[in-house]
């Protein structure tokens, strides 16, 4: 019923809308990048979605349009270095009629706005590479002030050139405190901007429409985005942990496509032909012919190398460590589908001892809330999803491991599939609610684990931290509401919202999309977007749209305050610089009534002694206590907007801070038994110590020890001691 609404509202847009978008003023001095009429299209149907189906039944009115010039702009030129004041006024005629531009598919203003700001570049590059090779006196006591966000837009070219010229000997004196000779900096320097210069001349409207739709879509809601389509595959691959390839990971370097990693598992890892640092230098599909990709957009390479599982592509590749005058290696492999087992859920055994007992404690860690939706609905049995590869870890701790306890890390878990993190709740609870919805119409949905029994019944805990979001803060919050587990870490982000991906093609039947078509290619002029005459050929892009808020199953929502957990530790990111209530779009905190669940355990009393046991090892620990003094420096440092442009002092005050952390980094080795280190020297993998992981298995050691004294029940079974 819904993509039936969307498209009758959809389809209605594009035949009622005819109002012609106005000229767009051209921007002397460089090539123009101008919007196609796809996107003009586009623009008026978000619009539409947004107000028709956004949560927080918003208009796009004049209020919008002055939130988005700001935010665009910004998104533009955060510190103030390349617009000047006769630009930002210039702008202001835009600043109440965007609403009415987009509604009218018109992206002229935004466009001006975005080449005027590539002019700028133009001139800051021109400027600074011609002061490159001037002569500095790095002994002065001058000053580079990096961050103008708080100052007056500059009032002329002229009076930005000094900030230009200051950063340019930054730079430089950065090189010189690298250890390199001086004349090699100038070479190293000149060629690091002019490739800047190269990169942001391949911008095309793509990359413009894409800023623009951040900051319109930001306006409305932190959470609400509109992917162009380059943007909308990285997004779906990015969900289901799978695309298909090669299997590399690419990077560009000096015009050039080089291969930073080889993805286990894929085709280049099987063949064994490619190795990271290889160039490839062109590209052919099947038998085609080849086609030189050097000085190509990496987007642009990525799309040619990519492709359809089981189909050829040809590469030429100049080998890690040849001259790019040698002759090329051609390589040929067979595309597949590659899954990224990096970004999955993975296991280890840990062990804690705690008051002479040892335990035995498995730690999965879960980088997101996955699933391959795609294969799942095509009926592949093994698809890929965060519930699948949870259930045979935890069937491995249980039954090979034999563990004590598992521990699910949350750290850095920005969320995902809303249906993942139900079915994974599952995997500890028995039946019963997982998480309560309320849609725009004010209508509550209670989803609930469906499945009789539970994967794991033993000692549970779960580690949050403040990139703790979304669908984290569902299994974090049902596990606690239901008394399942022991919650540690920092209080979690605190983004109660979901969203709704729309491809916004399925909106539209095929004959739309036709005239569509017909449209872009009646001016072959606009834009950079390839032409195409064909309805297949046309990507509308994708829409993750904000239609309902999430609560617990207690009934208090998410959103604002995240997950509070039940044995705090100090936070490693600034809790006033990262999370929902720092976005000033974000809906507000409330609660609805709690649904109807039992929850398994009462842990209240287990929770004070666990605290303050905490509470105790963090006083008295070295790691910690270097964390607190890192904060503390953090929230100093963030009050800095310039830096010296003396070399001495500079390098007076990097070598002190080098050998401040040298000092710390070798009493906490130490404190661990480890061989102190030298400066420069590098510190291994094997070396690394994960002290928030390390408290939070000591405060699962107590857990087991503490939680004697109650019963916890799981199917309807009473289980002593859990």
């Amino acid at each position: 019923m819904l993509k039936r609404v969307f498209f009758v509202i959809f389809t209605a847009a594009v035949i009622a809308c005819h109002a012609a978008p106005k000229p767009q003023p051209i921007v002397d001095g460089i090539a123009n990048v101008m919007p196609d009429q796809q996107q003009q299209l586009v623009i008026k149907e978000v619009v539409n979605l947004i107000e028709s189906y956004n949560y927080k039944k918003v208009q796009v009115n004049d209020s919008i349009s002055s939130l988005i010039l700001d935010k665009y702009i910004k998104a533009l030129d955060q510190g103030k270095n390349y617009f000047l004041a006769s630009d930002i006024a210039a702008f202001e005629k835009y600043r109440y009629t965007l609403d009415d531009d987009f509604k009218n598919g018109d992206l002229s203003g935004p466009f001006y706005i975005y080449n005027v700001y590539a002019k700028r570049l133009n001139e800051y590059f021109a400027y600074s590479l011609a002061q490159i090779k001037n002569k500095y006196d790095f002994n002065q006591n001058d000053t580079y002030v990096y961050d103008r966000e708080k100052l007056p837009w500059a009032p002329s070219t002229a009076a930005l050139n000094d900030t230009w010229k200051k950063r340019v000997k930054y730079e430089l004196i950065n090189l010189n405190l690298a250890g390199s000779a001086q004349d090699k900096n100038v070479t190293t320097l000149t060629k690091r901007y002019q490739n800047l210069k190269s990169q942001i001349a391949k911008n095309n409207n793509q990359d413009v429409f894409q800023i623009l739709m951040d900051a319109f879509t930001e306006s409305i809601d932190p959470h609400t985005n509109y992917f162009v389509p380059a943007r909308a595959t990285e997004f779906n691959e990015e969900m289901s942990r799978s695309f298909e390839g090669i299997g590399a990971r690419l990077q560009l370097e000096n015009e050039v496509v080089k291969i930073a990693e080889i993805i286990p598992g894929g085709p280049a890892f099987k063949g064994k032909q490619l190795t990271a640092g290889d160039r490839i230098i062109a590209v052919a599909q099947g038998n085609d012919d080849f086609v030189d990709i050097v000085g190509w957009r990496l987007d642009a390479t990525v799309s040619k190398i990519k492709g359809p599982k089981g189909t050829k592509v040809r590469l030429k590749v100049i080998p890690v460590g040849k001259e790019m005058s040698s002759k090329p290696v051609i390589i040929e492999m067979m595309r597949e589908k590659v899954i990224l087992e990096d970004q999955s859920a993975k296991k280890k055994v840990k062990t804690v001892t705690t008051n002479g007992k040892n335990y035995k404690i498995g730690v999965i860690s879960l980088p997101a809330f996955y699933a391959d939706f795609k294969a799942a609905n095509a009926g592949d049995k093994n698809y890929k999803s965060t519930t699948r590869d949870v259930r045979k870890l935890v069937d491995s701790l249980k039954n090979i491991d034999k563990v004590d306890a598992i521990v699910m890390d949350l750290r850095g878990n920005g969320g995902g599939s809303l249906v993942e993190a139900i079915s994974l709740t599952g995997l500890f609870i028995d039946r019963g609610p997982v998480v309560q919805v309320k849609d725009l119409r004010g209508k509550i949905e209670v989803d609930e684990d469906e499945n009789a029994g539970v994967a794991w019944n033993g000692p549970f805990g779960v580690i949050v931290d403040r990139l703790s979001a979304s669908a984290s803060e569902i299994f974090a919050g049902a596990i606690q509401d239901y008394g399942r587990g022991i919650i540690m870490g920092s209080q979690t982000y605190g983004k109660g919202t979901v969203q709704s991906s729309i491809d916004l093609n399925k909106l539209v039947n095929p004959g739309m999309l036709q005239k569509i078509a017909g449209l872009v290619t009646k001016d072959k002029t606009l834009g950079t977007s390839p032409t195409s005459t064909n309805a297949s050929d046309i990507n509308l892009g994708q829409i993750n749209l904000t239609m309902a808020k999430f609560y617990r199953v207690a009934g208090s929502s998410t959103q604002h305050k995240g997950v509070l957990p039940d044995v705090i530790f100090p936070s490693l990111y600034p809790m006033d610089k990262i999370g929902e209530d720092t976005e000033p779009s974000a809906l507000p905190w409330d609660v609805i009534p709690s649904s109807n669940f039992t929850a398994v355990a009462n842990l209240s009393a287990v929770k004070a002694g666990l605290m303050k046991n905490s509470e105790q090892r963090i006083s008295n620990s070295l790691d910690f206590k270097y964390l607190k003094e890192d904060i503390a420096e953090l929230k100093k440092r963030d009050k800095e907007v310039s830096v010296p442009l003396n070399e001495a002092k500079l390098k007076a005050e990097r070598e002190a801070q080098e050998a401040k952390s040298l000092a710390r980094q070798n009493d906490l080795r130490a404190l661990r038994g480890l061989p102190a280190i030298k400066k420069g020297e590098k510190i291994t993998k094997q070396d690394t110590f994960d002290f928030i992981e390390d408290e939070s298995l000591k405060v699962m050691g107590d857990f087991m020890q503490q939680s004697g004294n109650y019963v916890m029940n799981l199917g309807g079974a009473a289980v002593p001691k859990l």
